[in-house]
């Protein structure tokens, strides 16, 4: 919603479009929008005759199928990494570490942007790669966002398998660090996918407010300390910068904070 009063015609219709997103009534679209009701009523029509809006046939209105079609289209174009990616390289900036971007691909995460860090040497990752849920940060991030039955479902599928001596095998122990993973906001991965590798990831949530994947930052173990306030604080920043990118709502950002 934008801040203060609408001024330009545009403003003042994009602000009522909006407001349709939430409300039906034109008392309560007219005091969401800041605007008289009037001046509602006649960007309402208007966006009727435009197939914006609808006209509920009971005093109120609806959102119109062409934004459903307009909705389509963008989507189809849609590149997460692409809008994610001036705050991934920020958190590399501001790290020195490796940043990755993951989303969720069934019981997996695919890799879908990477960004290399100030070091001497280079992570194995790659985009396109895809890696288990319980072995990753990210992926553990993943599955604190899932309700307990589809969580279960998953380690029943994969059986919670090794990939070095320190992941992850036993659901109790698993179930404990998505339990603090949902208070704290992060998770982290102590070589449990590469033996050297460090990661810590927080959750990045898609328009509708459901958790698509997450970012992390990665280094030798040596040198990322996982109890470091400072950079929990940069990867959760630049996680809830990314979801609002991607049109996360801010609600959902406070919920999981």
């Amino acid at each position: 919603m934008t801040t203060g009063m609408p001024s330009g015609s545009i403003d003042k219709a994009l602000t009522v479009l909006e407001a349709l997103a939430e409300h039906s009534r034109l008392t309560d679209i007219a005091a969401a929008s800041g605007l008289p009701k009037s001046t509602v009523h006649r960007i309402l029509q208007s966006l009727i005759g435009w197939g914006f809006a609808l006209a509920d046939g009971n005093g109120g209105y609806l959102p119109g199928p062409r934004i459903l079609t307009l909705a389509g289209r963008v989507m189809s174009r849609f590149d997460p990494a692409q809008h994610a990616r001036a705050a991934l390289r920020d958190l590399r900036d501001r790290t020195g570490m490796t940043v990755h971007f993951a989303i969720r691909g069934g019981d997996e995460i695919v890799y879908v942007d990477k960004i290399e860090g100030r070091r001497p040497y280079q992570m194995k990752s790659r985009v396109g790669m895809s890696v288990p849920l319980h072995t990753t940060a990210i992926g553990k991030v993943v599955l604190a966002q899932l309700d307990d039955a589809e969580t279960a479902a998953i380690v029943g599928r994969t059986g919670l398998a090794a990939i070095t001596a320190r992941s992850i095998t036993d659901p109790a122990v698993l179930r404990e660090q998505l339990g603090a993973a949902r208070v704290h906001g992060y998770a982290v991965d102590d070589g449990e996918n590469d033996t050297e590798i460090r990661c810590i990831g927080a959750a990045v949530f898609d328009h509708t407010g459901n958790v698509l994947g997450g970012i992390s930052i990665s280094a030798l173990s040596f040198e990322l300390d996982l109890a470091s306030e400072a950079l929990i604080a940069e990867v959760t920043a630049a996680a809830d910068a990314v979801s609002l990118a991607l049109g996360a709502p801010a609600a959902r950002l406070e919920l999981s904070s």
